[in-house]
């Protein structure tokens, strides 16, 4: 034993005397609840103190429950403690079903995390594994169940793709895993009552601080982060944040998130938002800095009936209007009592009023400001404790027809923390373009009756908004039909002809005088009865589809027309189904047989294995490749749609994959085939050049001289790994039998984001591709390891196949990728 009191090294105004510990001239005994942890004492050292560790770990298995007035404090004295082995090679996976790898699981009721220096940066709890990077799955380094968790003084960090750098003791340091920026989280917490003052949570994608906790306070912490990152229910009073890129939040869920005399220093370039999804935030007495940003939004589309609330926000000192092109979604609070449930002034300094957002229905009062608050209420006969900070409108979107439905939009009245309040005033109304489409009913519990009294034939939007004496707003988006008629009948029933250029058309007539909308497909069928029908082709966005071009895949089939009538007043009616008298024949193709260029917005979208000459199938496949990570291809809806994507893809249509797994392949006509060349334009959904949501064998292989049915040829990959968080690697396969293999090295690029045009073409022995963006972007890379522009080939060894084929293995929404401009040459 110590004969006397020890002073570790890394010691500042803290001395160890064996059953006791002096901090600051406090002096601290060690017990049950009062545990002292130095990772610089040795196991030896150690094992002759009791409620004396060298590891969080260890530490972690001889806990006592705590309680709010008696908590469990582990006192910590300054140190890098790895909270998971960063030496060891085997890797980390989740004892749950579909769950994150967790590095230790703690279950105690108020546990506090002491750290024994004024600077968190000195006492680091560390981790250093992420998705794909030393796990399989998002590596999360502490699960914590328990009411009451607090930090202090701590830095929490999962250093997978950030260097560790520690001053105070540089052996200490460790270089990150990887460049590529992983899923690396910090902390699940199932508790109420979390509190983190002065502490620092570091990582990238996914930090994670205390997500899933009730009510959590941060207060003066630090926070480094990506994407996806921080807890979307906690208050954030005098924090700091370091944003490397444009939504730190996924979605915030309940009341939401609020940003209390914040800074936010902003790496992002362009636009900055908030979140990715949906979800309240409020951002109050909050400063931005940064070099290259032109825009801050909540979100980059908000919803119409979205309401987010912020008080003095600035942008390099300047005042800014959070999505200022968006104005229906920000509530600026200045001048309205709502601001009062967040801050207001009191003997001359601003007071954050944390006792009204945290308080719950257990007076908690982490901040200790309840007695000021309580003051100013008897000072002003005002109330400052209960003020609610949400209202909540339900149904927020709905269809409505005149003369047959009316709807009751009802409201929820919540305090921070999801805790309801009964009774408030709530008041609505309309724009006045909006007054002749529906009549309100305002109701004494706060609810209304819509009537809608649409007597135009175009269905309406109508925006109804709800608020109410303090400034809290919400809304409910409802689209207007005007009464309903029956569908038209057939004058003329549909019939099929020839018209020009190689084309058949469907002829019919409708008794209206209403603009047609009729829905139409095309089908190729057996024969003349229309049997085995294959859908071909659709109409979409009200535009029927009366003209069908033929091409060499129609040779041998009835082509089948189905037409539901349908215009602007009207659901679509029964089907009539009309077939081409005769079988097509070769002399009935007009187009070239050796160019195709699809027309996508009329191509069908629907699940389809059959493969046959002419035809495009669609389906969802797992590749024996991919695995690893469990998951199945769902073939229960189709696989594919039309339409605009989200993110970097939003504002723009083309094909876009609906399901994880997504293929599209198409088998042409004949049977021997030379050089091929595959031309299109892909914009990912992901826009910093990541191209897929993780490295976990997420990829788009484009199939070039492809046998379809037995997935024999080529293909050019493009999959995200774990060399660079905004670079794509592009590499050449061979498929044999289904299974790919690399036969090039593979070539990094920051191309991949939307508006890459990709070029894949075989010469001969050859195959060649060449990728380039053609939009204005900025690369951090300024070396030859991630070049701007592809140009790669390979040799290959001739076949006579003619296939191309899309498979993307990658998450969908966010991580798809939208395909456009496609175009197929067989030279």
């Amino acid at each position: 034993m110590f004969s006397q009191k020890h002073i570790g090294s890394l010691y500042k105004d803290l001395e160890f005397n064996g059953s006791y510990i002096i901090y600051k001239d406090v002096k601290i005994e060690l017990g049950p609840k009062a545990f002292f942890i130095d990772g610089e004492l040795s196991n030896e050292e150690v094992s002759k103190y009791k409620y004396v560790y060298n590891s969080i770990v260890e530490a972690s298995k001889h806990l006592t429950q705590g309680s709010e007035s008696s908590p469990m404090v582990l006192y910590i004295a300054p140190w890098v403690y790895w909270i998971d082995n960063p030496d060891d090679p085997e890797i980390r996976l989740s004892d749950r079903v579909g769950g994150s790898p967790i590095g230790l699981e703690i279950l105690c009721e108020w546990l506090k995390f002491q750290g024994l220096s004024e600077h968190p940066e000195n006492v680091i709890l560390a981790s250093n594994r992420g998705q794909t990077m030393g796990s399989k799955g998002n590596f999360t380094m502490f699960r914590i169940n328990g009411d009451g968790i607090c930090s202090e003084n701590i830095t929490f960090g999962n250093y997978c793709n950030i260097d560790l750098v520690y001053p105070l003791n540089p052996e200490l340091n460790r270089e990150k895993r990887g460049s590529a920026i992983v899923q690396a989280q910090l902390i699940f917490s199932n508790g109420d009552k979390v509190v983190a003052r002065n502490s620092h949570f570091i990582s990238r994608l996914n930090l994670g601080p205390f997500w899933g906790s009730k009510r959590t306070l941060f207060d003066s912490c630090h926070f480094e982060m990506t994407d996806d990152a921080l807890n979307g229910s906690a208050v954030y009073l005098n924090c700091t944040f370091d944003f490397y890129s444009s939504k730190p939040f996924y979605r915030t869920d309940g009341t939401g998130s609020v940003f209390l005399n914040c800074d936010i220093q902003a790496y992002t370039r362009g636009n900055q938002y908030f979140e990715k999804a949906n979800g309240p935030v409020t951002v109050i007495d909050t400063r931005f800095s940064a070099k290259d940003l032109s825009y801050i939004g909540w979100r980059d589309i908000p919803d119409k009936e979205a309401r987010y609330y912020q008080y003095n926000v600035s942008l390099n000192n300047n005042p800014i209007v959070i999505s200022k092109n968006d104005a229906f979604a920000t509530v600026d609070m200045t001048d309205k009592n709502i601001l009062n449930a967040y801050r207001f002034e009191h003997d001359n300094k601003v007071v954050y009023n944390t006792y009204n957002l945290l308080r719950g229905n257990d007076d908690w009062d982490p901040m200790g400001v309840m007695s000021i608050v309580e003051k100013v209420e008897n000072e002003s006969g005002k109330n400052y404790s209960n003020i609610p900070t949400q209202l909540i409108v339900k149904p927020t979107q709905q269809t409505l027809e005149t003369g047959k439905d009316s709807l009751l939009l009802e409201t929820i009245v919540n305090r921070f923390g999801n805790f309801e309040i009964k009774n408030e005033n709530v008041y609505w109304d309309i724009a006045s373009e909006y007054k002749s489409l529906v009549a309100l009913k305002p109701q004494e519990n706060g609810a209304c009756l819509v009537m809608p009294t649409n007597n135009n034939n175009e269905t309406k939007e109508v925006v109804i908004r709800a608020f109410t004496d303090s400034g809290l707003e919400a809304a409910s988006v409802l689209y207007i039909a005007p009464s309903f008629i029956d569908p038209p009948a057939f004058k003329k029933f549909p019939k099929i002809s020839k018209a020009k250029d190689g084309k058949l058309q469907v002829v019919y007539d409708l008794d209206m005088t209403f603009e047609d909308k009729s829905l139409i497909s095309w089908y190729r069928c057996h024969d003349d009865q229309g049997n085995h029908p294959i859908e071909i082709a659709v109409s979409r966005f009200s535009k029927p589809m009366k003209t069908y071009q033929l091409s060499a895949g129609d040779i041998g089939y009835y082509i089948m027309a189905r037409v539901s009538p349908k215009h602007i007043r009207c659901d679509a009616g029964l089907p009539q189904t009309t077939i081409f008298k005769k079988v097509i024949s070769a002399k009935d193709i007009m187009n070239q047989s050796h160019v195709l260029i699809p027309n996508m917005e009329n191509m069908s979208g629907k699940y389809q294995p059959e493969i046959r000459p002419g035809f495009w199938s669609l389906d969802s496949y797992a590749p024996s490749d991919t695995q690893e990570y469990n998951w199945e291809a769902d073939n229960s809806r189709d696989p594919w749609y039309y339409g605009e994507g989200i993110n970097g893809a939003a504002g723009t249509k083309g094909f876009v994959q609906n399901t994880k797994g997504a293929r599209l392949r198409y088998t042409p006509v004949g049977d021997v085939f030379g050089d091929m060349k595959i031309s299109f334009t892909a914009i990912p959904s992901k826009t910093a050049g990541q191209g897929f949501s993780s490295a976990r064998a997420q990829y788009m292989d484009v199939g070039i001289k492809m046998d379809i049915r037995n997935m024999n040829g080529y293909a050019l990959r493009l999959i995200r790994t774990t060399k660079y968080s905004d670079a794509t690697d592009f590499v050449i396969m061979k498929y044999e039998n289904g299974n790919a293999t690399p036969i090039s090295e593979s070539v990094s690029a920051s191309c991949f984001r939307p508006n890459c045009k990709i070029i894949v073409e075989v010469k001969n022995n050859k195959l060649i591709v060449h990728a380039e963006n053609t939009n204005e972007y900025f690369s951090a890379h300024e070396n030859d390891e991630v070049v701007k522009v592809v140009d790669m080939q390979a040799e290959i060894t001739p076949n006579k196949f003619g296939g191309l084929s899309f498979q993307h293995t990658g998450t969908v929404r966010s991580g798809a990728t939208l395909i456009k401009d496609l175009k197929i040459e067989w030279l």
